[in-house]
């Protein structure tokens, strides 16, 4: 390894120890008598203490090493924790991730203050105790051990001891089962995999009916089996970014003078590691969002006959060869008359159009840039922040979400989203001779339909199934931002049929108008290159078997295009 790699394994190494910093502080705060949980505290900064040094960091070390002497005083028996105390704390392990995180990012860290401060507790508890303890301060200069005198028994212990692992005349030698490995070199691992799957299509496809489609057929095994044992790889559960909310709701409840509980389920799902990724700032504006206008304050809930403290439960199931996360709370409920009355004022709806939308159509309108229902601005709320970051990471993974809420009892928040965002199951079709693919977490059924069963309502051309009005778009007009041609549809057979795709986004739907169906598919999507990258329309790119290259829509971009042109959008 050379000297970057190991700076990538310290960092990786040093994130972990400071999450498990974190949690057991948290469980330090609520059971400070318990002994297992100051032991693993005072292993955690041991351990991250003499990484720092071995790597050269002796800012990171030295703040380690007092946090080190600190929880060696609390299991000597010296009563050192207090609110004030454990503040200080937090912000130590706060201070030492940003140190961490500083040494790729090369900002400067401010830490004298509260190494000042952990100083002054320390040489006040040192003073206090009969017996004070030798000042490992001074031993942080030179990242020595101290050495105590053992009793006489144990050296003659020890010594029989060496007189035998000196009789032995092998030494086996402990290695882990386990390596850590850079994610940017299983990702440029999975692209390569990704071009071999695209060219073992490539030759099943020109060698269809030969004799060697059995070979074929055992290299697209092996190939898939590769593909997918790699992608197992990436996966992590979600466990480990739930656990880090702890922190938040604590810090969050507190600013907003609230007693907030969080319950976890479900931390041994496995998502992969880039879409946790990027949804893990729209989970934290979730629970911050449930903390700031769900949850009560303790005497509303009090009033409202509620316990004191309020629930939050971040739950992740397995489902549809996907992934549902969920955000309750027990709180209040979302206010939908006050979005319809704030959503008419920002302009975003008519006051006419408004009094006739359902509740799913008007909450959906909290996750447009800059809406709140907030009248005050805290740290938490009122800002117009939070709710539109979550619509745009979900549309960034090809995920979903749902609103379910009732008043006085909560709300949930249901966020759906793929295991993986490496290969993605697509529909594909034909447009213009150009072959497209729509990922089918967008897609609710294809069908035929004829020309009869088509109707123009308000110019808009729309159809029935099960029991509902769809609004139907010819997608190579929407492309082209077109209106809709009457005067040609008109002229048109009774009986002519059209391939319609039914897709939907966040409670929407619509039926896109295509020229052929072709197959559902899994593919390895490409990112675009120049000179189409700009496209607002087209999310990515694939390679197929007969050599010819499919573009994947962008679904939301769409229904987005949709929406400004002010056409008709059928909610579910």
């Amino acid at each position: 390894m050379n000297q970057e790699e190991y700076i990538k394994l310290f960092i990786s190494e040093s994130v972990e120890m400071c999450t498990s910093l974190e949690e057991s502080l948290m469980r330090l705060e609520k059971e400070p008598d318990n002994v297992k949980t100051l032991n693993e505290l005072f292993r955690i900064t041991h351990t991250l203490k003499g990484n720092s040094i071995g790597m050269g960091y002796d800012d990171i070390a030295t703040m380690a090493h007092l946090l080190e002497d600190f929880f060696s005083e609390l299991k000597s028996g010296t009563p050192l924790l207090d609110k004030e105390t454990f503040e200080l704390l937090f912000r130590s392990k706060d201070t030492i991730s940003q140190m961490v995180d500083a040494i790729e990012t090369g900002k400067e860290v401010s830490f004298r203050g509260l190494r000042q401060k952990l100083r002054i507790i320390l040489s006040q508890a040192q003073k206090d105790d009969e017996n004070p303890p030798i000042s490992r301060l001074e031993e942080s200069q030179t990242g020595a051990e101290l050495k105590l005198e053992e009793p006489k028994e144990e050296q003659n212990h020890k010594e029989s001891q060496r007189q035998n692992k000196d009789e032995t005349s092998t030494h086996q030698q402990a290695i882990s089962d386990y390596i850590q490995v850079p994610t940017e070199k299983l990702d440029s691992l999975l692209d390569l995999i990704g071009e071999l799957v695209i060219e073992r299509d490539r030759l099943i496809a020109q060698n269809q009916g030969s004799h060697l489609v059995h070979s074929y057929n055992r290299l697209s095994r092996i190939s898939s089996d590769l593909q997918y044992g790699v992608m197992n790889i990436r996966l992590m559960q979600v466990g480990f970014l739930f656990k880090k909310f702890h922190r938040l709701v604590r810090d969050t409840a507190a600013q907003e003078g609230k007693q907030v509980q969080l319950v976890l389920k479900g931390v041994d799902v496995e998502v992969d590691r880039n879409i946790l990724k990027v949804m893990s700032d729209s989970l934290v504006h979730l629970i911050r969002n449930a903390i700031g206008h769900g949850i009560e304050s303790t005497d509303e809930r009090q009033a409202a006959n509620k316990r004191p403290e309020g629930k939050l439960l971040l739950e992740a199931v397995t489902e549809n060869h996907g992934v549902r996360i969920s955000i309750s709370d027990d709180g209040k409920g979302i206010n939908v008359q006050k979005i319809r009355e704030q959503a008419i004022a920002k302009g975003l709806v008519t006051k006419e159009v408004a009094k006739d939308l359902t509740m799913q159509q008007i909450i959906s309108y909290i996750f447009e840039p800059g809406f709140s229902t907030s009248q005050a601005v805290s740290d938490v709320s009122g800002r117009g922040v939070g709710m539109d970051v979550v619509k745009t990471a979900l549309d960034q993974v090809g995920g979903q979400i749902e609103v379910e809420t009732r008043e006085n009892e909560g709300t949930t928040f249901h966020l759906f989203m793929p295991a993986s965002m490496a290969v993605k199951s697509v529909m594909l079709f034909e447009l213009k001779k150009q072959v497209y693919a729509i990922q089918l977490a967008y897609t609710d059924f294809v069908s035929s339909v004829y020309k009869s069963h088509i109707n123009s309502i308000k110019n808009n051309l729309v159809f029935q199934s099960q029991g509902q009005t769809i609004p139907l778009y010819s997608l190579a007009q929407l492309f082209c931002a077109k209106e809709p041609d009457f005067a040609e549809w008109n002229a048109m057979h009774p009986e002519e049929v059209f391939q319609v795709i039914v897709v939907h986004i966040r409670g929407r739907r619509i039926g896109l108008i295509v020229d052929k169906m072709l197959q559902q598919k899994e593919i390895v999507e490409k990112p675009l290159s120049k000179p189409i990258n700009n496209n607002e329309f087209i999310n990515g790119t694939t390679i197929l078997g007969d050599s010819r290259i499919c573009l994947v829509i962008n679904i939301p971009a769409l229904f987005n295009s949709i929406s400004k042109r002010k056409l008709n959008i059928q909610h579910l």
